[in-house]
């Protein structure tokens, strides 16, 4: 055999036998979804997790069908393998902002509210909002060197375009702080 052609042999050996050891890593890009819904997460998991679902093509490579929109304010995904969280099964999240929540069949958020000691916000006309911060801390963009504040709250509320249901999540954003005069 020519030393060209057995070099080339021996370099597709190599390279064959190097990506057949290497690790697979499709897993870690994987986000942990019951994990970011339960406020286990932190900001830059959020933000990487709501930067694959602007593309539509990699959110379904995840596991996530896009549903129509019901609630102009939210996406809406179902998921190709339910999750439990908060002790409740759901098939389907939804997304508003920078909040990432499980809509859950519960008519009745309050006992929900109540385990997770969330501090009612709005209960009204059929209206109800509680939620509690979890995480408030003062952080430094390593790019800029920018003071910012970390904030990571936990919720569960109802919305009229869901009767029936509550939405549970949470909230995850960097802040600029108050500037004082």
């Amino acid at each position: 055999m020519p030393a060209s052609a057995e070099g080339r042999r021996r370099l597709t050996g190599l390279l064959l036998g190097g990506l057949l050891a290497a690790p697979v890593t499709v897993a870690a890009a994987t986000p942990d979804i019951a994990a970011l819904i339960q406020c286990r997460q932190g900001v830059a998991e959020h933000a990487a997790f709501s930067a694959a679902l602007a593309d539509p093509l990699r959110a379904v490579s995840l596991g996530l069908e896009p549903l129509a929109q019901q609630n102009r304010f939210m996406s809406e995904y179902r998921l190709a393998r339910p999750i439990t969280v908060f002790g409740q099964r759901s098939e389907r999240i939804a997304l508003a902002g920078a909040s990432v929540m499980a809509v859950l069949d519960l008519a009745d958020p309050r006992p929900l509210a109540r385990e997770l000691a969330l501090e009612v916000g709005f209960d009204e006309g059929g209206k109800f909002m509680a939620g509690r911060e979890l995480v408030s801390r003062d952080v430094t963009d390593p790019t800029t060197g920018e003071a910012q504040i970390e904030s990571v709250i936990l919720s569960a509320s109802t919305v009229n375009s869901h009767p029936g249901q509550t939405l549970a999540g949470c909230t995850y954003s960097l802040d600029l702080p108050e500037m004082t005069q």
